[in-house]
């Protein structure tokens, strides 16, 4: 050692009172969502909702915790049909089971379909769409007034379990990315010790 680097070393000793130094771990006051802690936080929701609600598919919980998880992705209904090995329409029954809208479920004339005495057949005819149309509008109302009497708790907690795993994504993104390089910036690497 040089008679710089021996001065030094023998500061650090008197401050330190050892010549090592070993900081104590402590409990962090959180943790990032792993995507087993996500998985499950949407299996509970699924499973609560499903005890709570009358729900009109025989999907399992498995099948729509990756229901929810594909509607995020932004999957049509039709994607989603087919990685679950199902029919588009229980799929879009399964959906409305979870209170997941799309905007072209509520691009309908609802209000109209909500306030009418009409049977189904004649608001049906009255708007020139099917029958199976004018039940799909009724089911998206129903769906809308129970999210409205449930202060759509349930699809909250969905979007907060994959915001969680989405913002862990993104701060362990850039830890990767980052590594060391700030810390090691512009020091002298070739030193004989």
């Amino acid at each position: 050692m040089d008679e710089k680097t021996e001065e030094l070393r023998d500061i650090f000793v008197d401050v330190a009172d050892g010549d090592t130094v070993t900081e104590s771990q402590e409990e962090t006051h959180g943790s990032l969502a792993s995507e087993a802690d996500v998985e499950a936080r949407l299996r509970e929701t699924v499973a609560e909702m499903r005890e709570d609600l009358d729900f009109e598919t025989s999907l399992s919980v498995d099948e729509l915790t990756a229901l929810v998880e594909r509607f995020y992705e932004e999957d049509s209904d039709a994607e989603i049909a087919e990685v679950l090995g199902v029919d588009e329409q229980t799929v879009i029954d399964a959906r409305l089971d979870l209170h997941l809208l799309r905007e072209a479920d509520t691009d309908a004339p609802l209000d109209r379909v909500r306030d009418a005495d009409d049977s189904v057949e004649a608001l049906a005819d009255d708007l020139g769409v099917d029958a199976g149309t004018i039940q799909h509008y009724q089911r998206v109302v129903e769906t809308r007034e129970q999210r409205r009497r449930l202060n759509d708790r349930y699809r909250a907690e969905f979007e907060n379990a994959l915001q969680d795993r989405e913002l862990s994504e993104l701060l362990t993104s850039s830890v990767h990315e980052d590594g060391l390089e700030g810390a090691t910036e512009g020091q002298e690497t070739d030193i004989d010790i």
